[in-house]
């Protein structure tokens, strides 16, 4: 018998799942940690809703990123775009992460931060005094464009196209309009590795390309620290790929997934224009309490285990709910109420482990900024239009406000 959907499953129990998935996650904690669900087009999978065992499989080195444990693989269906560490392993994974890690310290953000601000102040300016907009289209998605496209190298005139392809990507309309999408972003990516090869600067993906030229590392013990520095073709556009993506969308949905639950909770915004300091802690349990990466990319099982008390077989696919592993009331007392002055640490918002998110400084950072200078710049801000009208975009991995319109003074 085939296992059901999530939607299904919320269908049968009169929820929106597009709406507010929450209650749904609710109701399969109670029944157990890991359950039996269907993903369209990508075939049954085992889901994990509470912390627990969240966490316990984002530690488990039977469970590989590499798609070829999966029994079910033949393809990748034309949306590929190279290879990169979400679906790598040690010491492939190893070798990938430590070749950008260097740009992504505490020390680096630190000195991205006054261009961050000088981009919220620009979009800031562009946005009218009185009236409304959408702060998606116009703040919370062309900031961390602009800073993921200068840390990268990615002209300003290529910044629309390339979201638009990105967003196909992720939350993809139909199979053939992802498989267009994949065609078009590897062509523009090739030709802008291409023209940094030839004339390089001082932006990262100068830096790859120079270790793409390199020789390429082998398994063996014994290479040398430029053979575990090198990247192959393959590895080179799947690194750039990862990072324009990985570096924007998910900030896009933190910028405004926590302007929306502040709007939708007036005493916390209140108090946030109170003490303007708590921002910080607004932003974290926004990443708690309403997880822009919604779960992870799939996990397959290299060899049969037990996780949280069900047997999976090797082959199968693992899918982590970060969103719902984040409400789970055994770590997260009244997990459904937005507070921010909770102590939201140990939510699973940048994942766990060996794969938890490289860009989780640079995301926090910016998502501090943009709330923190639009706020200060918009002491009016409300709704335009009832919230619980707003559509939110949802895919496997991600999830996140379409647009947020706003009366903005």
């Amino acid at each position: 018998m085939q296992a059901p959907t999530l939607e299904d499953l919320a269908a049968h129990s009169g929820l929106d799942l597009a709406t507010n998935p929450y209650p749904l996650y609710a109701a399969l904690r109670t029944k157990g940690p890991v359950h039996r669900i269907l993903v369209p087009e990508a075939g049954e999978s085992w889901l994990v809703v509470t912390r627990d065992a969240a966490r316990a499989a984002l530690t488990d080195p039977r469970l590989r990123n590499d798609i070829s444990h999966s029994s079910s693989w033949q393809s990748d269906g034309g949306h590929a775009i190279g290879r990169n560490m979400l679906q790598s392993d040690p010491p492939h994974h190893t070798r990938l992460r430590r070749l950008v890690a260097g740009r992504f310290t505490p020390g680096r953000i630190a000195e991205l931060l006054p261009k961050v601000e000088a981009i919220a102040d620009k979009l800031l300016a562009a946005l009218p005094r009185h009236g409304t907009a959408d702060l998606v289209s116009r703040y919370a998605l062309p900031l961390p464009v602009a800073v993921i496209c200068d840390l990268l190298g990615v002209p300003a005139t290529a910044r629309t196209a390339f979201h638009t392809w990105s967003n196909e990507l992720v939350m993809p309309t139909s199979s053939e309009a992802a498989a267009s999408a994949a065609t078009a972003l590897t062509g523009f990516l090739t030709e802008l590795i291409d023209r940094k090869s030839a004339a390089p600067d001082d932006t990262l993906l100068s830096d790859l390309a120079a270790a793409a030229a390199r020789p390429t590392t082998t398994d063996d013990d014994d290479v040398t620290e430029e053979d575990r520095s090198s990247l192959s073709q393959e590895e080179l556009l799947g690194m750039v790929f990862l990072i324009l993506v990985a570096g924007h969308e998910t900030t896009v949905n933190l910028i405004s997934g926590t302007l929306h639950s502040l709007l939708s909770h007036p005493d916390q915004l209140a108090l946030l224009r109170s003490d303007p300091s708590l921002v910080g802690g607004a932003v974290e349990e926004s990443l708690r309490h309403n997880s822009p990466v919604h779960a992870t990319a799939f996990r397959f099982v290299a060899e049969p285990l037990d996780l949280a008390g069900t047997r999976m077989a090797a082959g199968d696919s693992v899918l982590i709910s970060l969103a719902a592993a984040s409400r789970d009331p055994l770590h997260f007392p009244d997990p459904d109420r937005f507070d921010l002055t909770r102590r939201a640490q140990g939510h699973l918002g940048f994942g766990h482990g060996l794969h938890h998110c490289l860009g989780a400084p640079l995301a926090r950072a910016e998502a501090t900024i943009a709330v923190r200078r639009l706020l200060a710049d918009r002491p009016a801000l409300a709704f335009a239009t009832d919230p619980a009208q707003l559509t939110w975009r949802t895919s496997t991995l991600l999830r996140g406000l379409a647009e947020l319109p706003m009366r903005l003074g």
